[in-house]
């Protein structure tokens, strides 16, 4: 049986998107944590801390004309990533 989780993310910083991509960035990050949650499990670190203060998600390269769609997707994978370590 999978656990219920419930990950509440109290501020999200991006630097350098448009104001208008807000939701469409914010929608497809949840929606891509829900898959990488539902594929892949919870990580340990989840397991051993009901709460983690601050995650450095890192940066990464987006291509020009990138849709929030895809910039939330990469979003997500940065922050699953930083939640296993």
């Amino acid at each position: 049986m999978t656990p219920d989780i419930e990950l509440d993310i109290d501020e999200l910083v991006l630097h350098g998107f448009a104001p208008g991509d807000r939701a469409g960035i914010a929608g497809a990050v949840q929606s891509e944590l829900a898959r990488l949650f539902a594929e892949h499990g919870v990580p340990a670190r989840l397991n051993t801390s009901s709460m983690i203060p601050h995650l450095d998600g890192g940066s990464f390269p987006v291509a020009a004309g990138a849709s929030p769609a895809g910039i939330g997707a990469q979003v997500a994978r940065m922050v699953y990533g930083g939640l296993g370590q």
